[in-house]
């Protein structure tokens, strides 16, 4: 039992007489390693004593605990929970504790440590997401949507069958893509590049794939046919303004918000940016691995280099992680996530009264401010980071003053 970690006895003795005891000091230790705070600590370990007398209920052994287990403990015992007093029920809390539960038994070589490990889709998933990584050199993110995609699609195919591409029809392949009626074209490009991506890499294994590539419906798509939404430079000023009144973590939400506005990042940029890879003397940031798997430096302006700088010897706690960006609850150490790029930046707009969505726009307006300002269209390409001009080329279509002077009169129109 945690030394630290003080509970109720009615809570501890629950933990004393189930599978979960030996763990219990570990899982405490696991919890200060994260920086929790003291509370959150109390909190999670009567969580985790909650699950341990229904494990003891129920019987369970200490190998079957898993993330199915939890889900079965939360969707089918939680909403008739008579469990006595003082057990915890609220149901974020107990999925929070008992995530940081599955980390501890998996690293004491416990409980089911992949619930999936030895399926034959989880090895083929491991297999293309290696190949996307170390071949392909795709993103973090990009692998993660289509390893998530294409898990979906094999286990509708083969559940925990062995995986035979021969089994695959077109008709399933259409099916899948398509969805439920009123799946939007952007969702079918989505999930049609991920399965045309997923087929591709079984034909470099020899697989006949042409049929089904073939079945793979595309979505009707204009590139260039729409505007991008952009920001004017009063709205940009307003957004920026936003950020001056105290809110938690403000000094972060500015500093990324900067990032977004003066460099023209993406929101997964922002998240990977490392202390290192900022040069004060030089005045540049370097871009490591990005979309294009490219090393670029840009330069650092002076209001972002400032906000970040404020970001780092004013609100940034003390971690052992090298992101610029960090986590602001515990666990301290682990990366943030794109969301907390989204978040700031939408809770920014609401602060403006607007009902925008997207972090992208600002990444549009930043490319509608250079050309406004007579820069060309390969330099913009340059500081967006595009590899392809025609990528830019969309950009064009918002600087309508430029447009108007070239456009030709309306037949049949006096002007």
């Amino acid at each position: 039992m945690s030394q630290d970690i003080v509970v109720q006895s009615q809570p501890r003795l629950w933990l004393e007489d189930s599978i979960l005891q030996p763990y219990v000091s570990r899982y405490g230790a696991h919890l200060r390693r994260g920086r929790y705070a003291p509370s959150t600590q109390r909190v999670y370990l009567c969580c985790v004593a909650h699950f341990a007398y229904w494990l003891t209920a129920e019987r369970c052994n200490l190998s079957a605990i898993s993330e199915a287990m939890v889900a079965r403990f939360l969707s089918e015992h939680l909403p008739v929970c008579s469990c006595p007093y003082p057990v915890r029920r609220l149901r974020h809390e107990l999925r929070a504790a008992l995530a940081q539960l599955l980390e501890v038994l998996r690293a004491e070589g416990m409980g089911a440590l992949d619930p999936a490990s030895d399926t034959a889709v989880a090895q083929e998933l491991a297999r293309f997401d290696g190949h996307m990584r170390d071949v392909w050199g795709l993103a973090d993110s990009t692998r993660r949507q289509r390893d998530r995609i294409i898990g979906e699609f094999l286990l509708a195919h083969f559940g925990d069958q062995r995986i035979a591409l021969s089994k695959i029809s077109a008709t399933s392949v259409r099916r899948f893509v398509l969805g439920d009626p009123g799946r939007s074209p952007g969702t079918i490009r989505v999930i049609g590049g991920a399965v045309g991506c997923y087929l591709r890499f079984r034909s470099m294994s020899g697989d006949q794939v042409s049929e089904l590539m073939a079945a793979i419906p595309r979505a009707a798509h204009w590139r260039l046919a729409s505007l991008p939404e952009v920001l004017t430079d009063t709205e940009i000023d307003a957004l920026l303004q936003s950020f001056d009144q105290p809110f938690p973590s403000h000094r972060r939400a500015y500093a990324m918000t900067r990032c977004l506005i003066d460099l023209g990042l993406r929101s997964s940029e922002v998240v990977n940016l490392r202390l290192e890879d900022i040069n004060w003397a030089d005045g540049t940031i370097s871009l490591i691995g990005t979309k294009g798997r490219r090393a670029d430096v840009l330069p650092l302006p002076s209001a972002t280099g400032s906000a970040i700088a404020a970001y780092l010897r004013e609100e940034r706690p003390q971690t052992s992680n090298r992101a610029i960006f960090v986590r602001h609850v515990a666990p301290y150490d682990e990366p943030i996530e794109k969301g907390v790029v989204t978040r700031a930046v939408l809770a920014g707009y609401r602060r403006c009264g607007w009902t925008r969505k997207g972090v992208h726009i600002l990444r549009h307006s930043v490319a509608s401010r250079l050309l406004r300002t007579g820069v060309p269209m390969k330099d913009i390409a340059d500081v967006l980071r595009h590899r392809s001009l025609d990528t830019s080329a969309i950009y064009a279509k918002v600087d309508l003053t430029k447009l108007s002077a070239v456009a030709l009169p309306w037949p049949g129109s006096r002007s």
